[in-house]
């Protein structure tokens, strides 16, 4: 660590980077953005990382979810805003259940920049550089849109900007007030099973909160009522982004990615001697590292030692994404390992990116029986190994989208074109949203019983 400075990255070697054409462009607005203000704050960053102590304890669970990747094209406050709703449905189900607070992480307000599988693209006879993102290049399959932009982060910063002042408007401004609990659901999947079921639910909390009013405990009387806490995260893909965003704390003397409070290394860039990895190590963020059917039990507790020397109780965030297939032969290990080693993590669950497939018609999709079923066997091998599965992390919306297969709506194949508007990966709706959240309380319900 004494050899770590915001840069030191530059000396390792980096996967899933663009190759900018113009090299002073880039330094010119790195350069820009490093006199910017910062999206969050260390000390909101460090709030966060005494909650997820919390659900590494076994004291709270962890929600984090919103959009693959944000888009310029669909930015608007309204899908804001019902992604949020969605958010605090799922929350309140999850707590209601289960009797733990819920830590609230949405994938937003910096979520743009995609790892892929190929550096390039072909459509038909025409090859061109992927789209990794609106904060590199655009999606349009032209020579042109695929040319890695540097101006691109700024637009991403100010997006970024709007988003987090939205977010926090409606999180302390009555949006989250319990008493509105019934306005969370959205018009359009108000006649779903999924949504009667929520009012039933909405109900039993309405009758709650009168008993609690009669017992002089209100909205008026205690925050939690009437406001909650919502944090943001993202993938630190992108890191002449990130490293732009790197600031010493006054108060602490320490390093903080200022872009978001929580940020994690993806699958494909976990490399022990790799840029992410190093970079991580140095901020004091909460982080999290995607753990797939790939990763090695010995190279995890070596990523463990090395982002979390300390081994900090909400520091670090493993999120599981194996596949429904290949959770009960990889996931056990991985526990095994981590627990054998003493480490203080937070385990959580990504059912979405282990379960793409593509449909008869050629649309990426996923099954949510798939995911719901990744989701149970999480559940399953955590009881098994006696350890507390803390969490999910998912691609969902609030928009009225036909992404993923199935659901209570039952959306089938060839209900995926009416509303397929993702970027790149396909999302859970509101509803099915809920289902999951759903199927997650009884859980947790259950495991409280037991």
């Amino acid at each position: 660590m004494s050899n770590w400075t915001p840069s030191s990255w530059r000396e390792k070697p980096i996967l899933q980077q663009p190759v900018y054409p113009d090299a002073e462009h880039l330094k010119r607005v790195e350069a820009e953005l490093k006199h910017y203000p910062p999206l969050v704050f260390a000390g909101e960053a460090r709030n966060l990382k005494k909650q997820l102590g919390e659900v590494t304890n076994g004291r709270a669970f962890l929600l984090q979810g919103g959009d693959c990747a944000e888009s310029f094209s669909e930015f608007h406050a309204d899908n804001i805003r019902d992604t949020f709703k969605v958010l605090l449905q799922m929350s309140v189900v999850m707590t209601f259940a289960s009797g733990l607070p819920v830590v609230k992480v949405g994938r937003m307000g910096g979520q743009f920049a995609k790892p892929r599988s190929s550096d390039n693209e072909t459509v038909g006879d025409v090859t061109l550089p992927s789209y990794r993102g609106d904060i590199i290049n655009a999606i349009d399959f032209s020579e042109q849109a695929r040319v890695p932009n540097p101006e691109r982060m700024i637009h991403a910063y100010n997006q970024s900007t709007a988003t987090l002042n939205l977010l926090r408007a409606f999180a302390s401004g009555g949006l989250a007030d319990l008493h509105e609990v019934h306005k969370w659901n959205l018009s359009f999947a108000k006649q779903s099973a999924m949504s009667e079921k929520y009012d039933e639910l909405a109900e039993q909390i309405d009758s709650s909160l009168r008993f609690m009013e009669a017992c002089g405990v209100t909205s008026k009387t205690y925050r939690t009522l009437r406001e909650t806490d919502f944090y943001t995260s993202h993938e630190a893909l992108l890191l002449n982004y990130e490293e732009a965003f790197t600031r010493l704390d006054s108060t602490t003397g320490d390093w903080y990615d200022v872009s978001s409070h929580m940020l994690w290394i993806g699958d494909r860039t976990r490399q022990l001697d790799g840029a992410h990895v190093e970079f991580l190590s140095g901020v004091k963020n909460p982080i999290a590292i995607k753990a797939g059917p790939s990763m090695d039990p010995d190279d995890l507790v070596r990523l463990a030692d090395r982002l979390n020397p300390a081994n900090e109780a909400g520091r670090l965030n493993i999120i599981v994404r194996m596949g429904a297939d290949k959770v009960e032969e990889g996931m056990p290990k991985l526990i095994r390992a981590i627990e054998r080693e003493g480490h203080k993590v937070v385990w959580s669950c990504d059912p979405m990116h282990g379960n793409i497939m593509k449909s008869g018609n050629g649309y990426k999709t996923r099954k949510v029986d798939d995911i719901l079923r990744e989701m149970k066997q999480f559940f399953h091998v955590h009881g098994a190994e006696g350890t507390f599965a803390g969490g999910v992390h998912l691609e969902m919306t609030g928009k009225n989208v036909t992404e993923c297969l199935g659901g209570s709506f039952r959306i089938t194949e060839d209900d995926l074109q009416g509303r397929y508007h993702t970027h790149c990966d396909p999302r859970l709706n509101s509803d099915q949203s809920l289902e999951l959240a759903f199927m997650i309380a009884d859980t947790l319900k259950a495991a409280r019983k037991n």
